[in-house]
């Protein structure tokens, strides 16, 4: 088989081409998914502000911290 000029040259064009395409794909679909998700994230942050900073002492599993004793003692005066 004779050595033909530029055969390689166009090869690695050809695989540097496809390697840019691809990128480009999945560079695209990222964008393409991150903007689907940015309104379950305002959702997400929303449902993280309201969940319980302590959960196990509120359980009553594990003691908490005076911060969250001092809380507990102020719901309860307001709720009575």
């Amino acid at each position: 088989m004779p050595h033909r000029t530029g055969t390689t040259a166009q090869r690695v064009r050809i695989g540097l081409t496809g390697l840019a395409f691809a990128f480009l794909l999945v560079l695209l679909g990222s964008i393409v998914s991150r903007s689907g998700s940015d309104a379950n994230s305002v959702t997400i942050a929303n449902e993280e502000t309201n969940t319980p900073k302590e959960p196990l002492a509120e359980l009553g599993v594990a003691p908490g911290s005076q911060e969250s004793e001092n809380a507990d003692k102020a719901e309860k005066a307001e709720g009575k």
